[in-house]
């Protein structure tokens, strides 16, 4: 355990102001803004920058009839979404020097028209879904949603006509896609917006800088290596910027005729991108096996600078609480979003503990902040103990999960305050390991509140228990108590 020299017990932790956070488990965000170039890529004309929900709702409006039924509207705006974000996270223009995200150009991208009205039932259906996108198989992005008309132009893909015969016929919106795409077809939901993206974070990438943007630039200059091989391997693609890293970027620099810095400035990053793009022919349509499957298999046990996984919560918790004992540690805002002062942060939390300061959670990081703030748990009456909002982290905590787990300190920590107003439901050790208490006091729970006694923590379970403790806890709601 690990704190300031005053008593635990005298500081007043309460934590009520904390924003709602975990976004789902990927790498995709919904950009705030989208710029249109109004013309084929290397026609001279104007770009607009607009908010991306309203360029969706543009499109679906130019391209779709109102008068459609409702579930081949749905089917198209969930093409449409998925096209274009597979643009943008693909930078698919940016990637080869153009300063816009997408077209107006139908032979390439979608029909976007400056300043026309929007369809009132297209709009609130893409108020519903602009942030949902169609995956194919096991794949992380977007995919590449190609569709044509149907009347005029026929192409491999969504035929926009024939989605009102087929909705007509009793179809869904998810069973149209399939029928267009395959049956592997799925959609991601909730995916969160803004916030920090894989494009160029606004300011240069550099040595001892950590975060996904420079793991993504160290899988691309590895790639490109390939072919050129004068370009030195990089050993440890972790997301942190070290000499190895350096070395790479000078020889990439000095290969493409940049100034030979090591530093990733704007023209570097975008040059990467632009090489990375064709030496690997990366297809639009697919991108199986692109750099970000490789970010996604990399981070899995750790987190990175741009991470926007429930555990990015998590670790914002952790750190705001152990701000109140260390000076050193700045105050962190629950944002949902691994971001620069979360990385800061973190870097603090390394030099106390005597880890190397690299910004980056790994395993090693990790454990020493449960021990933390399992030793914060311990040294606080559980009245004392606020905790925020914690989305579902998709995963089942069951009898035998241990340390290595923050989520089951967190359910004891619910479980233990709900328990002093509901007596049916045992106390818990609040040791962080899921034992034969712990799966007691939540069969207890799901029994009072409806649901299957099987002692594990699903995300019923989890949202169920998250919505008890924080109507006890913050709204002062006392839950039913037991009926026997």
């Amino acid at each position: 355990m690990i704190y300031r020299n005053s008593e635990i017990s005298n500081i007043d932790v309460k934590y009520q102001n904390f924003i709602p956070g975990g976004p789902p488990a990927n790498f995709v965000i919904i950009p705030e803004y989208i710029t249109v170039h109004l013309g084929n890529p290397d026609e001279e004309a104007e770009n607009i920058t607009v908010p991306y929900i309203n360029y969706i709702k543009n499109v679906a409006s130019s391209e779709l009839y109102p008068t459609w039924p409702e579930e081949a509207l749905r089917a198209n705006i969930y093409a449409i979404v998925s096209f274009t974000l597979n643009k943008v996270v693909l930078e698919w223009y940016r990637s080869r020097g153009y300063d816009f995200d997408i077209t107006n150009s139908t032979l390439l991208d979608q029909a976007y028209v400056k300043n026309r009205g929007i369809y009132d039932n297209i709009s609130s259906i893409t108020d519903e879904i602009f942030n949902h996108y169609v995956v194919k198989g096991e794949q992380v992005i977007p995919f590449s949603t190609k569709y044509c008309d149907g009347r005029i132009s026929q192409c491999d893909g969504l035929s926009q006509w024939a989605t009102v015969d087929l909705a007509n016929s009793g179809y869904s919106a998810i069973d149209i896609l399939k029928y267009f795409y395959g049956e592997d077809i799925s959609i991601k939901t909730d995916t969160p917006v803004g916030g920090i993206g894989l494009t160029f974070p606004g300011k240069p990438l550099m040595l001892g800088d950590s975060s996904i943007i420079v793991l993504r630039d160290q899988l691309a200059l590895n790639r490109i290596s390939d072919n050129f091989p004068a370009l030195p391997k990089i050993p440890v693609t972790s997301g942190y910027f070290d000499e190895y890293t350096e070395t790479s970027v000078k020889e990439f620099q000095r290969i493409f005729n940049l100034p030979v810095t090591g530093i990733i400035d704007q023209a570097t990053f975008y040059k990467i991108r632009e090489i990375y793009v064709a030496v690997t022919e990366l297809s639009e349509l697919t991108a199986a096996g692109s750099i970000f499957e490789e970010i996604y298999g990399i981070t899995i046990g750790t987190l990175l600078q741009g991470d926007i996984r429930p555990r990015a919560t998590y670790l914002q918790y952790i750190l705001y609480v152990l701000s109140l004992y260390y000076d050193s540690i700045p105050p962190i805002y629950l944002t949902g979003i691994f971001d620069e002062p979360t990385r800061l942060g973190v870097i603090e939390f390394q030099k106390i503990v005597g880890l190397p300061a690299t910004g980056i959670v790994d395993t090693e990081t990790w454990n020493k902040l449960y021990e933390a703030i399992r030793g914060v748990f311990t040294a606080l009456p559980t009245e004392e103990v606020y905790l925020p909002y914690f989305r579902y982290p998709s995963i089942e905590f069951v009898k035998g999960m241990g340390l290595e787990r923050p989520g089951v300190s967190f359910i004891q920590q619910m479980l233990s305050y709900i328990s002093l107003t509901i007596p049916s439901i045992p106390p818990v050790p609040e040791n962080g390991i899921f034992g034969e208490e712990t799966e007691k006091a939540v069969i207890a729970f799901q029994n009072l509140f409806g649901l299957e006694p099987t002692g594990t923590v699903n995300e019923a379970t989890w949202n169920e228990l998250s919505r008890v403790y924080r109507e006890q806890r913050y709204a002062g709601i006392i839950a039913p108590q037991d009926t026997v």
